[in-house]
């Protein structure tokens, strides 16, 4: 049967349809105000971070970046609403290091982060800091592993949780220099208590106990990035004494899975050019942080990789939720 001419030509403008409009919500994207969900309290790091990415996204966009703050769960609370929203990119996540932990500390979580998360954009990198409190004596970090090896089980340090960042960044450091050193979860703040001695040694971000350090009421003998750390020159690298150790807290941008890869694409393209201002990079500096700059493609690999350092980190040292 032959077609004619006009309802050919109409037939082929509905299946040309979709892509254009696709294409077109890309190029004009966004139309409406963004949320950002942030799955911790406001005035932390992830909260601090994204609020300054936020500004400038909202700056070069002219639509609104709104930062939504649903804490609780250890992160889950949050996550699982980004999980479930429609993949339009007008609903974005915070994700950070404690997402990739969460995939082997609990068994019963409704998603995959890996599979329900697509990669947009790492934002920060903040390596921590190995401080202990001035009575023990230990002034360098191969004087604190020999102290500790001859003290096993006496050196406790503390972390805002089990399964938190500052908990298996130091069960790392267990399993790579071999000492036996006991974690003290906390809900709240452990900062008086590490001051004050109650509690020996920690593994914390830097912006947090530079402070202390510069007071001399903290001492600080590493810090776990792979570089030092301008906010505390001379201290060096885990690294250089433990070959191959590496923690940071990270903070970085994810949207529902099956957002428009052109989306993707746009909202990359725009965070990491933020990543790059001059703001940016100062603000960035008096937290202690590193920028993150990726591809999607780079993000997604790195996050994959967590999954697989902090899944063996869990199951060796038998870490549980609380």
């Amino acid at each position: 049967m032959k077609i004619p001419r006009r309802q050919l030509l109409h037939l082929a403008a509905a299946a040309a349809l979709p892509v254009l409009t696709g294409g077109a919500r890309a190029e004009n994207y966004p139309t409406r105000p963004v949320r950002i969900v942030v799955p911790y309290p406001a005035g932390i790091a992830p909260d601090t971070v994204t609020r300054l990415v936020a500004d400038q996204l909202s700056q070069k966009f002219g639509q609104q970046f709104v930062v939504d703050d649903r804490p609780g769960g250890a992160s889950n609370i949050g996550t699982e609403l980004v999980v479930r929203a429609a993949p339009d990119g007008y609903t974005l996540l915070c994700v950070t290091a404690t997402n990739t932990i969460n995939v082997s500390l609990y068994d019963n979580l409704s998603f995959d982060i890996l599979r329900d998360i697509a990669p947009v954009s790492g934002l920060v990198q903040l390596p921590l800091a190995l401080v202990i409190n001035p009575s023990i004596p230990a002034k360098t970090l191969p004087e604190f592993i020999a102290y500790a090896k001859a003290n096993p089980g006496q050196i406790n340090y503390a972390s805002v949780g089990s399964g938190a960042t500052t908990n298996v960044a130091g069960e790392l450091f267990k399993m790579m220099a071999g000492v036996n050193l006991v974690n003290v979860p906390y809900r709240g703040n452990y900062l008086p208590d590490l001051v004050g001695g109650q509690v020996q040694a920690s593994f914390s971000p830097i912006l947090q106990v530079v402070g202390f350090v510069r007071a001399g009421q903290l001492r600080a003998l590493a810090v776990t990035g792979s570089a030092p750390a301008a906010a505390l020159p001379g201290v060096p690298t885990a690294a250089q004494f433990v070959p191959g150790y590496e923690a940071y807290a990270w903070d970085a941008m994810g949207a529902p899975a099956h957002t428009p890869p052109d989306i993707i694409d746009t909202l990359n393209k725009a965070i990491n050019e933020a990543l790059n201002s001059p703001a940016i990079k100062a603000k960035f500096a008096d937290l202690g942080a590193e920028a993150m700059i990726m591809s999607p493609v780079e993000f997604g690999t790195y996050m994959a990789d967590e999954v697989k350092k902090w899944g063996k980190v869990v199951r060796e040292a038998n870490i549980k939720p609380e």
